[in-house]
């Protein structure tokens, strides 16, 4: 379990994000649409997954819009957003932002790829969404960069995100 804070205050998650140098587990989440996404959806492009607890929220809101404006320079790669916002809220917002170049993912059904990642907040005012974190993939599925944002509020780091790709 991470130990992280949110306002300065203690909260813990499920468990520790995946390791570099590990595959990335398949997943289930869903899009705009309403379809599932998988990972073989992505077969053979470079991942930025941008995960966090909610697009309404401040700086939620801003690491979807720094990374939407770094996705278009971006070769072979695609920005996934991942919540446990209903994918109408993640579509709403995007379309009011004139987001394009991201991908909205949301695992509002069952948490479980937040489970599964290590990323489920267990206690305090979030308990059951994801907490801030980064993980970087390679087109062929291995994990090159993870950061588990150590205070909720605070933007992840944008240039060690991209540098890994």
């Amino acid at each position: 379990m991470a130990s992280i804070t949110l306002g300065g205050n203690p909260v813990h998650t499920s468990g520790e994000l995946p390791a570099v140098g590990s595959k990335l587990a398949d997943f289930s989440l869903v899009q705009n649409d309403l379809s599932v996404a998988s990972l073989s959806t992505f077969a053979g492009k470079k991942l930025v997954l941008n995960i966090f607890p909610s697009v309404d929220t401040g700086t939620c809101a801003a690491s979807v819009r720094k990374f939407n404006q770094s996705a278009s320079g971006l070769e072979n790669t695609t920005v996934l957003c991942i919540s446990r916002d209903l994918p109408f809220a993640q579509k709403r917002f995007c379309g009011a932002e004139g987001l394009e170049n991201v991908v909205n993912l949301s695992d509002f059904q069952e948490g479980a790829f937040g489970k599964a990642n290590g990323l489920e907040i267990i206690d305090g005012p979030l308990k059951g969404l994801h907490s801030r974190a980064i993980i970087v993939v390679d087109a062929d599925g291995t994990i090159k960069h993870t950061e588990q944002v150590a205070e909720i509020a605070n933007e992840p780091n944008y240039e060690a995100a991209l540098a890994a790709l």
